[in-house]
């Protein structure tokens, strides 16, 4: 009896033996599926203190708490202000807990927000930095590592939307300006067929590299210069981009190869090949979705108001709503969710931007001897179509269980179709107007202010917007209302053209008054909005043309001065959008 249970303990110890060596060959591999899948939240901290280091290493399983323990020291250093030692705690949090979503939320808002304003607004480039730092980090690391985390979408999104697209920082113009640069060279006519051709371009190096046009293009490049021949795929497309912009930098014989190839095939093709992958390796944008999103959300073409222009991408608003829009697939793909507010905050997103882009969705680069290149931001009616039939699902969406958001979502609604009611009314659309100004009855019909007429309706407006003031409001109202004044000198209505003019005029003035000391917040000069309320008339095919080509003639002959001051603005301006171009 005692011979058995030794033979049976023997087997046993040998199985178990056995077991546990063929479990341990298969370690490594396992280990390396866990990297492969990204399951690994223990990569060593560097730079960390001794004790720290000491005590991730030594804890083992119970790094949670020296998680817990980090946030709480971090969120203390937030409330006193010292918002670097916040920073580097927090990045050791996010080395320690990569799936800790709210600590790379933290991390992005603490460094474009916070850390970005320590810089002196007199030194834009070093604010502008930071605030890159920490739209990067959510995008190229914190989404990574959560790509099912909602809360790291949105809040890329409000980065662009809130500090890169809005007016809270003195040097907002410039991260505006920075944008507009770095997306320019990557979009080419920016037309619906080319954003379809980025959408169709190959993916991934081998497929280029296999078509024949393309493959000459790149062997030749090879030949030509050094820096094309030593570079692996990625570094080929960037030279390949930098040579495009700036071909001083490279052998004469590189550009010469391109000037060989100018107007063929290859060209065409592998231009339009390394844009796309720049678009999705340096920025993360997918261009098949920004096809898509052209397709739902760009501006209507005046002359179909079936079809949508593309967006611009150069504008802080558009990235807004890409992003949002990714956070928005994310939580569809959970079809037994519940709405709640991360899904109502994120959809805001998507509304919010559209309205910023009927705001100040045009954007002009203009050039003055003193300040450089300046940035403009007018008002594009024709975002209007697309804000309303997003918002319009958005209330659909929300409606029959009235669900969290619901009410704020129809308030902003109402004030939208106010404003574009208005809007459309000063730039002398009096059809749209009434088509708005009908709908917004239709469906906020309760309240006395909308019980008037559309031209008593504008005139009360007008009375209110006169009493308080914005930046964003008096710019509009200066635009408008030197649109008006064009159109109505165009048809000889002189005095309703005086009218708006003076307006416009006093609009300016009382405004540049009320914050004269706030440079962040004044109006470009009024000769230049001026000029760019007749430039964008001049090109408002709602008109005739006839109409509009005669307009100028008139100002000319009756307004010499002013039509030498436009004509000198004009010069300068087409100069140097020819330059840009």
């Amino acid at each position: 009896m005692r011979c058995r249970d030794g033979i049976i303990c023997c087997v046993c110890v040998v199985a178990a033996a056995a077991l546990l060596i063929a479990a341990g060959s298969r370690l490594d591999y396992i280990n390396s599926q866990r990297r492969q899948m990204k399951l690994i939240s223990n990569e060593p901290l560097e730079n960390a203190p001794p004790s720290l280091a000491f005590a991730t290493i030594a804890m083992g399983a119970f790094r949670g708490l020296v998680v817990d323990i980090l946030w709480m020291r971090a969120d203390r250093l937030k409330e006193q202000g010292q918002f670097f030692d916040a920073k580097q705690l927090a990045e050791w949090i996010t080395t320690l807990q990569p799936r800790f979503a709210q600590v790379w939320e933290f991390q992005a808002w603490n460094m474009a927000y916070n850390i970005s304003v320590c810089m002196p607004a007199s030194e834009p480039a070093q604010r502008w930095r930071w605030i890159k730092n920490g739209y990067e980090l959510l995008r190229d690391q914190g989404i990574v590592a959560n790509p099912k985390s909602t809360g790291l979408y949105r809040e890329l999104a409000r980065i662009f939307q809130h500090k890169v697209g809005g007016a809270t920082d003195d040097a907002h113009k410039y991260y505006k300006l920075q944008l507009v640069e770095e997306m320019e060279p990557l979009l080419g006519p920016a037309t619906d067929d080319y954003f379809k051709a980025l959408a169709e371009a190959p993916a991934d190096w081998d497929q280029i590299a296999k078509d024949g046009d393309a493959a000459s293009l790149i062997t030749a490049l090879k030949s030509a210069d050094k820096t094309f021949a030593d570079a692996d795929e990625g570094g080929f497309v960037d030279s390949f981009l930098s040579l495009r912009a700036n071909p001083n930098r490279f052998d004469p014989t590189a550009f010469e190869t391109i000037d060989d190839f100018r107007g063929t095939a290859a060209l065409e093709k592998f231009d339009t090949f390394a844009r796309a992958w720049y678009l999705r390796s340096h920025w993360k944008l997918d261009p098949v979705l920004m096809n898509e999103l052209n397709n739902t959300y760009g501006p209507i073409e005046w002359d179909d108001p079936n079809k949508h222009l593309p967006l611009d991408w150069r504008h802080p608003d558009s990235h807004a709503i890409y992003w949002a829009v990714k956070g928005l697939q994310v939580i569809a793909k959970d079809q037994q969710r519940k709405i709640g507010v991360d899904e109502t905050n994120t959809d805001r997103i998507v509304v919010h931007s559209l309205q910023n882009l009927f705001r100040n969705g045009k954007i002009f680069i203009y050039k003055t001897p003193a300040s450089g290149k300046e940035i403009f931001l007018r008002q594009d009616l024709r975002m209007f179509e697309s804000y309303n039939k997003a918002m319009l699902a958005v209330l659909e969406k929300y409606e029959q269980k009235r669900k969290i958001g619901y009410n704020s979502l129809q308030i902003g609604h109402r004030n939208m179709l106010v404003n574009a009611a208005f809007s459309f009314y000063q730039a002398g659309l009096r059809r749209q107007a009434l088509r708005i100004y009908n709908q917004l009855r239709r469906l906020y019909g309760g309240r006395g202010e909308f019980k008037v007429s559309l031209d008593v309706f504008a005139q009360n407006r007008l009375r209110k917007e006169l009493s308080t003031l914005s930046l964003t409001d008096a710019k509009e109202m200066v635009e408008m209302l030197l649109h008006e004044s064009y159109f109505r000198y165009a048809v000889r209505d002189d005095d309703q053209s005086f009218s708006a003019e003076k307006m416009a005029r006093e609009v300016y003035d009382r405004y540049q008054t009320m914050y004269s000391d706030e440079n962040r917040i004044n109006l470009p000069d009024f000769k230049m909005l001026r000029y760019l309320a007749l430039l964008d008339f001049l090109n408002d095919r709602q008109y005739p043309l006839e109409l509009r080509q005669g307009l100028f003639g008139r100002i000319e002959i009756e307004r010499p001065q002013l039509a030498e001051q436009l004509r000198r603005q004009q010069h300068q301006f087409l100069k140097q959008l020819k330059q840009l171009q």
